[in-house]
């Protein structure tokens, strides 16, 4: 049998409340993500290779001229994918098309839009995002985790003074919910400009959007027996 206050049944001598507490934030960002997607075509094959292999080159040159403001610069995925002939017979092909993804993570929004028109002026090249988030280890994540707590803790509070009695002891304490919103490119860039304008667009200027951290705490407390 238990025999602890936290796993006995409750009774009218020890009686319960259990609550939740939730609480949200909006904080600025602290990081943005863009994706680069360098493309390359022709018929023959090592060619592409070639003009691919140079046109990601330099992406990733450009890219890493920004020094600490790129704090993580990562190649996803490479295709070369030949592209069959319409018409005949046989495995004639046509073209080749090839493709990399890149993934760029940025701390300074001021050089954001800059190397983002940069990187759109390359040739066969697409820029996709900007993906705004919170760092994992983001000082709003704890202050949302207190101010959740805290929320429960008052509406414990606030029960049991409408009961006439005060909180004895806490029994229990449980995270129920998420700490951050899964990241959303709302507002989200799609640029490929002509490699061979005239003259070159104007950096981007980049609004940051607000990131809303949120956590939920379920609680269980004892409180003195109220007179009824």
């Amino acid at each position: 049998m238990p025999t602890d206050a936290a796993a006995a049944e409750p009774t009218p001598q020890a009686p319960r409340v259990t609550v939740r507490g939730e609480a949200r934030l909006e904080v600025d960002p602290e990081i943005a993500r863009i994706g680069v997607t360098v493309g390359a075509r022709g018929a023959d094959r090592d060619a592409t290779l070639r003009d691919l292999t140079r046109r990601n080159a330099e992406a990733l040159e450009l890219i890493k001229s920004y020094g600490d403001a790129v704090e993580r610069l990562e190649t996803g995925a490479f295709t070369l994918t030949p592209e069959p002939a319409r018409h005949g017979r046989g495995e004639r092909v046509r073209a080749y098309t090839g493709r990399v993804h890149l993934t760029a993570e940025l701390t300074d929004f001021t050089a954001l839009g800059e190397l983002a028109t940069r990187l759109a002026e390359g040739e066969l090249t697409r820029v996709d995002g900007p993906w705004w988030a919170l760092r994992p280890d983001s000082p709003a994540h704890a202050q949302v985790r207190r101010l959740a707590v805290q929320a429960a803790v008052q509406r414990a509070r606030e029960y049991a003074d409408a009961l006439g009695t005060t909180l004895d002891a806490l029994l229990e304490l449980s995270d129920t919910g998420t700490d951050l919103m899964p990241p959303t490119p709302v507002g989200s860039m799609r640029m490929a400009f002509a490699a061979e304008a005239v003259e070159a667009p104007p950096p981007l200027s980049l609004e940051p959007q607000l990131q809303t951290a949120s956590a939920e705490v379920t609680a269980r407390f004892t409180v003195h027996p109220p007179t009824l």
